[in-house]
């Protein structure tokens, strides 16, 4: 890589351009983080695309992203009628038992329970904190810690202090300082590349 930050050429003749922006290691959270948003390209849902991943020792043990159930159409493709309608019928977080999606955390659960993988003690990355059903399951799964990036906050204030009660009982939930370069379309309400606010108080649920 050149040193100027100039036009450089490859064997195959494709021109590059090397960056000058000096090459910063990121932590272990940044990194697993920085592997939830690559997983997180493949999602196919029309409301939040969102990419997981459950970590065991350092070693990623399995991942998931959003969309429907493997074998219906996609939901971008008008395979699930609760998403075609969210803004209109449903609110964010409303209407879950009707939405033929399944969610990026419990994409990584099912995948690793399908191929005899134990989650157990493991450590969740996922580019939005999970809503309260992944939770449940999460939980349920006796997870150690969960890793988000994009905060999320039930619709319903008569729901919110069960939803933080509930995210008690993981060892560990906090929120992961990265930037996401394609902030703009993953996630709703926010344009163009910005860095997440680092946790401030209350960011840890328990």
């Amino acid at each position: 890589m050149g040193e100027d930050g100039k036009l450089l050429q490859l064997q195959s003749g494709r021109p590059i351009i090397a960056s000058e922006t000096p090459h910063i290691r990121p932590d272990r959270d940044q990194y697993y983080m920085g592997i939830a948003m690559a997983v997180r390209a493949r999602a196919n849902c029309r409301g939040s695309k969102v990419g997981a991943l459950i970590v065991r020792d350092d070693r990623i043990v399995s991942t998931g992203y959003n969309g429907t159930a493997q074998g219906l159409p996609n939901c971008e493709d008008g395979g699930c009628q609760r998403c075609e309608n969210r803004g209109k019928k449903y609110s964010s977080g409303e209407g879950y038992d009707l939405c033929i999606c399944v969610h990026a955390e419990q994409n990584a659960i099912l995948s690793a329970a399908r191929f005899g993988t134990p989650i157990e003690a493991t450590d969740v990355y996922t580019t939005i904190r999970p809503c309260f059903n992944c939770t449940k399951e999460l939980v349920q799964a006796r997870v150690n810690s969960v890793r988000y990036m994009y905060d999320w906050v039930h619709p319903r204030e008569d729901v919110r202090d069960e939803y933080n009660r509930l995210q008690g009982f993981i060892k560990l939930v906090s929120q992961v300082q990265v930037t996401d370069p394609d902030a703009a379309w993953a996630a709703p309400g926010l344009r163009g590349p910005q860095e997440i606010d680092p946790p401030g108080p209350g960011a840890q649920s328990g």
